[in-house]
């Protein structure tokens, strides 16, 4: 159940990445900046102690982004949250739901 729920959170994560970078910067394949937010994200959802049992990033107790990671990815998740109802409707509305 946990690779299920981190490889889950992966794939969002990329979405939302991907979305930013292509629509808000303008760009056809991932910038050095995102691909370093996205190399990050994927190492933190991988050491995440919490496994099945993780809820989303912003609830979590714990929070291991670095400060100014995490507003990187806030900022990103602000702009490709709405965004993805359009690009991404199902991983959406399985993302919101929590499943």
């Amino acid at each position: 159940m946990k690779k299920q729920r981190v490889a889950h959170e992966k794939k969002v994560v990329e979405l939302m990445i991907r979305i930013y970078c292509r629509k808000k910067e303008k760009n056809a394949v991932l910038c050095p900046d995102c691909e370093e937010l996205l190399r990050y994200a994927h190492t933190r959802l991988d050491r995440c102690p919490f496994g099945e049992k993780k809820s989303s990033c912003k609830k979590c107790t714990v929070h291991c982004y670095k400060p100014a990671m995490r507003e990187r990815m806030r900022i990103v998740m602000r702009f490709s949250g709405p965004r993805m109802l359009l690009y991404a409707p199902w991983e959406a509305i399985r993302h919101l739901l929590n499943l």
